[in-house]
Parts: C-alpha cells; structure tokens; sequence
C-alpha cells in the first residue's frame, strides 16, 4: 500500500512548480522587451523623410476639387428655324475668325422672307389707296364748297332784291321771310359739307395712321429676318477651339438651338466644389492656391454659387495667371482656398507625422545618429506646411515620417 504524502511536502511541490512558471513567464517578457527594443530602436535613413524648421508664413486652407475650363466660351445659338446642312470642323478643331463652321438649310426661311415682302407690299398699296381716297374727298369736297358758296351768294342778292321791292309794293314780307330761309338753308348746307370734310379728313387720316403703323411694323420685321438670315451664316467671330458641335446631318433645329460652342484657349478660369461643411467659411475674396501636378498657381474666390447640390457648393475662381501653360481644358485640379494666414512663424514641412492633433510627439534629430521624441504644439497648416507653436526652434532637423509604431521610444537610432 502507497503511503500518503505529508501536506507540507505537497506544499513545497505547488510552490516550487508555480515559482518555476512565474520565472519562466517573466524571463519570456524580459526577452520580449528587450527583443522588441533592439529590433525596433534603430531605423534605417532611407526609410524616413526629415524637414528642417524655418521661419516663414503659414496659410491655413481648407480642400476642395476643381476643373479647368476657358475663362471665355462662346454658345453659339440658330437665330432661325432650320436644319443642319453641313459641318465644317470637328470638336478639338482651331478656327481662325471669319471661318465658317455650321451651314444651315435656309428654304423655309426665304419663304417666309418673300411673304413678309408680299405682306408689306400690301400695307404700301393700301396706304396709297387711302391717299388717292382722301384727295378725291378732298377735291370733291372743296368744289361742293365752292358751289355752295356761289347758291349763297345768289340767294343773298336774290333777298335784296326782294328787300327792295317790297318797299315800292313791288313783294310782300312772305317773299322776304321765304328769301331769308332759303338763304339760311344754303348756309346751313355749307357748314355741313365743311363738317363732314373736317371728319373724313380725321378718319381717313386715322385709317392712313394705322396702315403706316402696320406697314412700319412689317418693314421691321422684315429687317429683322433679313438680319437672322444673315446671322444664319455660322461663322466665328473670334480665333478658338471648337469645343462642341451639332454634327448631325439633316437635324432640325428651333431658333435659339445651340449649334456649336467656341472656347478662347487663350485664359483659362477655374471651377470649384467643396463641402457645404465649410460653406460659413467660404467667402468671396478669399486667395486660393490650385496645385496643378507639383505646382501652384494663386488665384482668388470670385463668386459662390447660392444653390448647394447634394452637399456641395461651387464657386468661381478667377487665376492672377489665367494663361500659363500649366492649364488645360477640362484638367480636374486640387484646389485650397486659404481662410487664415500667420506672417513670420516657425514652420515645417507637412507631413505623415502631423495627423491634425495640436499636441503631439515628434522625433528630432540631436545629431546625424540619434532622434529623440519631443512634444510640440502646431497651429495653422495646409498642405505644404506645419505652424509650430511650441517644442521645436528654427533649423532643427525633425522626421516628417509616420512614427507612431515607435511612440513609446525615447530615441531611435538612425542608421545609415
């Protein structure tokens, strides 16, 4: 029979196995600890980006897109109803000015260009007719007059005479008073034939209005289609590139139907769309940098857009170098437009190691082997620099490289 243990030999046993796992495990981390800080304390040069501080300014911008288009192009409308008849250049195609570019089937046009003539030829003759009617109404009026004026006269003496013999016995007074109405009945006459001469003079003269306001109203619409006959002529009024086209061969097109739209290459402006996020800090007037590959050109907000589309907005930016070389149609741009700026600040170059925080840990190089970690304090930034607040003087060599991995070191040793 097995004889039974003692409890403190049992004892013993327990403690000297869970002191030998405890020496175990803690010699483990030891060998990871210091495993981990001779792998991860050096780091090759070639492996960081370093930037030097310096004193400069510093803009601080906020993001956005933008694309390139001509700072001048021309829509070019067809001033009448008509169909394509032929297309003389393609899209891409420089044209010199005076060139011709969209020839339009002009028929219908002429058509209603020799009705229109027709249409006012026929207000002319009705307005000489109205001055043949008036002149003989005229004629005919006057020559009434005037045998009017002659009865008149002769019933005047014709009463004198009466007059005269009633005196000597010779008519009674029934033959005056029958003189004197006649006489007035003559003069009654007269004054109605003026009056009536008075009135058609006014009415004609009325109708000869009208018909000279219509045939005026003809006239000019004629001119007016003479001119969008002659306007139907597309042909370019100025040297660009061709950035549009109807090119389709027999289609009608209404009046004021774009035909062609015609770019100056010469300027060039941009537009811009950001984030409604910042529309509180967009302004018109605020600088703007657009980075074309690794270059900048520096422009301005000219306008803002009042309408925002699927939370964006768009504005106008107008370039102080609208004709570089750098610009090209339709090229997608990047785009700050600066809100804030300090003069004569310590700054660095931008970074991976500048994740937007105010406070953080960078390493700086005390000589060309060893970095060591130091706290700073950033301010403003944008894509090329970083304000520095505090923790960091002009000419100090700092890593810009993402170091995060290497947060918990002191120093790091740069090898070659």
């Amino acid at each position: 029979m097995d004889k039974e243990l003692s409890k403190n030999l049992v004892k013993q046993k327990q403690y000297k196995r869970w002191t030998t796992v405890a020496l175990v495990a803690g010699g483990l981390g030891i060998a990871v600890y210091f495993l981990n800080n001779t792998l991860q304390s050096s780091i090759k040069a070639n492996k960081i980006r370093i930037s030097t501080t310096e004193i400069g300014d510093v803009e601080n911008t906020l993001t956005a897109t933008g694309e390139v288009i001509p700072a001048f192009e021309q829509i070019i409308t067809t001033p009448i109803k008509a169909s394509v008849k032929q297309v003389y250049f393609t899209v891409g195609a420089k044209i010199q000015k005076g060139q011709p570019i969209v020839e339009l089937d002009k028929s219908l046009t002429m058509i209603e260009l020799e009705k229109l003539k027709d249409q006012l030829a026929l207000k002319q003759n009705s307005i000489e007719k109205l001055k043949m009617d008036l002149n003989k109404k005229i004629f005919d009026s006057d020559i009434n007059d005037k045998v009017k004026q002659l009865n008149i006269n002769r019933l005047k003496a014709e009463l004198e005479d009466t007059k005269r013999l009633q005196k000597v016995g010779g008519r009674t007074q029934e033959d005056v008073t029958k003189a004197e109405n006649a006489l007035r009945i003559a003069e009654l006459e007269k004054s109605q034939l003026e009056n009536e001469l008075s009135y058609n003079k006014k009415s004609v003269g009325a109708n000869l209005k009208d018909y000279t306001l219509q045939a005026s109203i003809e006239e000019k619409n004629l001119q007016e289609l003479k001119h969008k006959i002659k306007m139907a002529d597309i042909v370019a009024d100025r040297a660009g590139v061709l950035t549009w086209v109807n090119d389709k061969i027999g289609t009608a097109v209404n009046e004021g139907e774009m035909l062609a739209k015609l770019a100056d290459l010469g300027s060039f402006r941009v537009e811009g769309s950001c984030s409604d996020v910042y529309a509180e800090q967009l302004k018109v007037g605020l600088p703007v940098i657009v980075r074309i590959n690794d270059q900048a050109l520096r422009g301005m907000v000219v306008q803002i857009k009042p309408a925002v589309s699927n939370g964006v907005i768009q504005f106008a930016i107008s370039l102080d170098d609208n004709r570089s070389t750098l610009l090209r149609p339709n090229m997608k741009v990047e785009v700050y437009v600066i809100t804030q700026k300090v003069d004569n600040v310590v700054r660095i170059a931008n970074g991976p190691a500048f994740n937007g925080k105010r406070k953080l840990p960078v390493f700086v190089l005390e000589n060309g082997k060893t970095a060591r970690r130091r706290e700073i304090e950033t301010g403003l930034s944008n894509f090329d620099f970083v304000e520095i607040k505090q923790g960091l003087k002009p000419g100090e060599k700092v890593i810009i490289t993402d170091m995060s991995q290497y947060k918990h070191l002191d120093q790091i040793q740069i090898e070659p």
